[in-house]
């Protein structure tokens, strides 16, 4: 039996839920269970691509280049003990139920001991499951690069996110309509092993509160508070609010740090929010680039443009809105858990105000600066000016000659110099401001470059980029692949060799597939 070096097997999640008695693998709707076992298929000739050495570390995995850690991680081979399953959950879906949804193409493996703390370990486009429906349980080269590497970009990036340990190719090739347009391709199979605490969604409520199946959803929450909120204490109707209040508050974190990035989810159904607060699926994802808070990376959502930009925080509360729901039959208080979600939106609107401050270099908040921000925000949005670049170019700001500023925007912007010149008064008066208020804090031009250099990325990871390692890997070519996410690991440094990611998005990216606009496509 294959073997990973060093890895314990724990299982906590399975041991202690219902499972689907049926142990058959074929779609259907499951019930009185949170999950249902099934294996992987085979591996026909695996290839690892690339893998996170900071992983490793935190899994105390040290045969990376074994052939063994090769076939687990492509699910060729399964772990000692391990019995692999998927999970059970629903969702909804754009604003709608669709009922049953889970795990239609991951593949728990296990949960194992890692260096300081349990770590599940899930296998994505590794097979169909009983939540497949009708799709195959695979996945391709192009998503898997995707999510690989922006697992790894969000979590040096410091935000809550589940993580990555590896990117295999599966040796298959697999039928995908990218564009939905009735041209399906055949594609590389790939497959990534994600990593997280635990992957429990909203949905995992959701779905056994929906079948009425309050044994199994009391379980489930006990179990979830146990063993992720142990300082909560023994469950109880009060333990149950104060979970309710920490997922609220993890999720605006969570979302605040979203904004800070300028991350845009494109997908944020209920299936896709994480009981821990953490960055979960990443499919049809972006980073805005001229600021827009109406844009969303996702072809699906382009006419109504539900999960836009600048309505994530609202997405993330109507989620919020579902999980009480889904947890009111254990808790029957509907009083104190619109309270809890009052302070979701008074919470939520502190924070990302203190947070736009520290872009900006600044410590406090003063009764003027929700209003200046705002009109920053609208500045920016006007011309067109790249968020990520301006914010980094902003320790560039002469608080003495803050109009001199001015010169720098062009080269941040997507418009003429004519467009900003034609709001030049505006902008001259924010400078204006922003002067006043870096004046009025008394710190030193080094002590808010340092400060701003902390929380404004240099390097994001633009759908462009991402498209262009996809296209050199589709044929072969690993190496912009292994270059972007060495870029990624260190994205608030100057790097000053790999300048040439500091920089606008090209013309040629503005509607080209798969970096203006995306599919969820796997």
């Amino acid at each position: 039996m294959p073997k990973i070096k060093n890895l314990t097997l724990i299982n906590r999640f399975s041991s202690a839920l219902a499972a689907d008695e049926n142990e058959a693998n074929y779609p259907r709707q499951v019930s009185g269970a949170c999950f249902s076992w099934v294996k992987p298929i085979q591996a026909i000739q695996p290839k690892l691509l690339a893998y996170s050495k900071n992983m490793l570390e935190a899994l105390t995995i040290d045969d990376v280049n074994s052939e063994d850690f090769l076939n687990i991680m492509s699910g060729k081979d399964l772990l000692p003990a391990s019995k692999p399953y998927a999970m059970c959950y629903g969702g909804h879906q754009f604003g709608h139920w669709a009922g049953q949804l889970g795990d239609g193409r991951a593949i728990n493996l296990a949960e194992v001991q890692g260096r300081n703390q349990i770590w599940a370990l899930q296998l994505k486009g590794a097979g169909p499951t009983p939540y497949s429906r009708s799709a195959d349980g695979m996945a391709v080269l192009r998503s898997s690069i995707r999510e690989f590497l922006c697992s790894e970009a969000m979590f040096h990036l410091g935000v809550p996110t589940t993580r990555a340990l590896s990117l295999c190719l599966s040796g298959d090739t697999v039928q995908r309509d990218m564009l939905y347009d009735g041209n399906p391709q055949n594609e590389l199979g790939a497959i990534v092993c994600r990593v997280a605490p635990s992957f429990i969604r909203f949905g995992n409520f959701e779905i056994l509160s929906a079948r009425k199946d309050y044994i199994n959803l009391q379980a489930l929450l006990n179990f979830t508070i146990q063993t992720f909120y142990p300082e909560l204490g023994e469950p109880s109707k009060e333990k149950y609010l104060q979970f309710f209040k920490k997922v609220c508050l993890l999720t605006a974190d969570m979302i605040v740090h979203w904004q800070r990035v300028g991350f845009v989810h494109g997908v944020m159904n209920t299936d896709n929010l994480s009981i821990l607060g953490l960055t979960i699926d990443y499919g049809p994802y972006g980073w805005i680039e001229n600021y827009d808070e109406s844009w969303t990376p996702n072809t699906t959502d382009a006419q109504h443009k539900r999960y836009r930009f600048g309505n994530q925080a609202s997405i993330a509360l109507w989620n919020l809105t579902q999980l009480a729901n889904a947890l009111y039959p254990l808790i029957e208080d509907v009083p104190a858990l619109e309270s809890i979600l009052d302070e979701y939106r008074s919470y939520y609107v502190k924070q990302y105000y203190l947070m736009l401050n520290a872009k900006l270099g600044l410590d406090t908040l003063t009764s003027q600066d929700e209003t200046q921000q705002k009109e920053l925000l609208n500045l920016l949005a006007a011309c067109e000016v790249d968020m990520t670049l301006f914010y980094r170019t902003l320790t560039k700001f002469d608080k003495n000659h803050p109009q001199n500023f001015l010169e720098y925007l062009p080269a941040c912007a997507y418009v003429n110099d004519a467009v900003i010149k034609e709001h030049a008064n505006r902008w001259n008066t924010w400078f204006e401001y922003y002067a006043t208020r870096l004046q009025n804090e008394n710190k030193n031009d080094e002590e808010r470059i340092t400060s701003m250099n902390l929380v404004n990325p240099k390097y994001v990871l633009r759908n462009y980029m991402a498209q262009m390692a996809i296209e050199a890997a589709e044929k072969g070519d690993y190496s912009l692949l292994h270059e972007l996410q060495t870029l990624l690991q260190q994205p608030y440094a100057e790097q000053v060799a790999q300048e040439k990611w500091f920089a606008k998005r090209p013309s040629w990216a503005l509607h080209k597939v798969g970096c203006s606009q995306l599919s969820c496509s796997s």
